[in-house]
């Protein structure tokens, strides 16, 4: 089957293009500058993006491997206003995903006692595949920020100079625009580094929405149309141009102790989250983590995470944040 996937470029001179990606090539959209813009086009015409794709028409081709090559493609969503985009997450949603977080949180407790992580993540195993009609079990939900904290794709993410760590977790992301009546619209799916903290996290798990509020970068594909229920693919980090530590990873719901939706509806339950106008980047979770094989990140290493049915591959290199002492002044 072809699956429609949208790109963002922005040339030389500063323009914005969005591409239209199918197995049978790449093209420019026409009329165009941005996927939101698109997407609004969909909601207003009660159609969907391949129609809106098809409605505005195309123009020249693109290789886009040759274009995010040469850094001309950018995160594939974004909001002119930075505040105007929310990135959250859920964790513990994935099988197997429980078996990282237990290791760094069981140490302080008792050999035959359940982490409050084992409990939660049994919790979604039990409920997070709720059937028509009825609720499941609500995931592990946090904040990661705005807009302001988005790389796209070759983009370095930053890790603050007050973090103990700055660890991978390659995961997909859901894409949503929310409609003029308050409705929340999926647009589709990112390849994503949820770029974390794992040290602090591992201190304590209450410190896990400090370990989150970092950067994250997306993919340069949103796929659109139905969620694949299986995703299988790779996450490496290089380091001096060798190979230091590569994983499969798998993601989709036959992957997954939560349904997809059941994710949307506990974000989407609150009035806060469907501000109409607004973007927002959820991030579902994964398996694998490479701080959980006792991989230490460093300066200069470079995250990669690839997976069919993407085409393309996300790399991001790990930057320091020089120190930015605050002081606060009382008026």
């Amino acid at each position: 089957m072809t699956r429609l996937r949208l790109l963002q470029h922005r040339a030389a001179d500063g323009k914005r293009s969005v591409i239209a990606a199918t197995d049978a090539g790449a093209n420019m959209v026409v009329g165009v500058d941005s996927v939101r813009d698109l997407a609004a086009r969909a909601i207003a015409d009660g159609t969907d993006l391949a129609a809106a794709v098809q409605a505005c028409g195309t123009g020249a081709a693109v290789d886009i491997a040759a274009e995010l090559a040469a850094g001309r493609l950018i995160s594939p969503i974004d909001h002119d206003d930075p505040a105007h985009l929310i990135m959250t997450g859920t964790g513990l949603t994935h099988l197997g995903s429980a078996e990282g977080r237990d290791k760094m949180h069981r140490a302080a407790q008792a050999a035959d006692t359940l982490t409050d992580s084992m409990r939660m993540f049994l919790d979604g195993v039990a409920g997070g595949k709720p059937e028509a009609g009825e609720t499941g079990q609500q995931p592990e939900w946090f904040y990661k920020g705005d807009g302001s904290g988005l790389v796209g794709p070759g983009g370095a993410l930053i890790s603050p100079a007050f973090a103990q760590d700055g660890g991978e977790e390659p995961e997909l992301a859901g894409i949503y625009l929310i409609g003029p009546d308050a409705t929340p619209f999926r647009l589709g799916l990112c390849l994503a580094n949820e770029f974390s903290d794992h040290v602090t996290e591992r201190h304590n798990y209450l410190w896990l929405a400090h370990s989150k509020l970092r950067q994250a970068a997306l993919g340069p594909e949103l796929l659109t149309g139905a969620i694949p229920d299986h995703i299988e693919g790779m996450s490496r980090i290089h380091r001096g141009g060798a190979l230091l530590w590569e994983k499969p990873f798998l993601s989709g719901e036959a992957n997954m102790s939560h349904t997809i939706a059941n994710l949307e509806a506990h974000h989407f339950k609150y009035d806060l989250f469907r501000r109409p106008g607004d973007i927002h980047i959820h991030f579902f979770g994964t398996a694998t983590l490479s701080f959980s094989e006792g991989v230490t990140t460093q300066e200069g290493d470079v995250f990669e995470i690839e997976a069919a049915p993407f085409t393309l591959p996300l790399r991001n290199t790990l930057a320091n944040a020089a120190a930015a002492p605050v002081t606060v002044r009382p008026l």
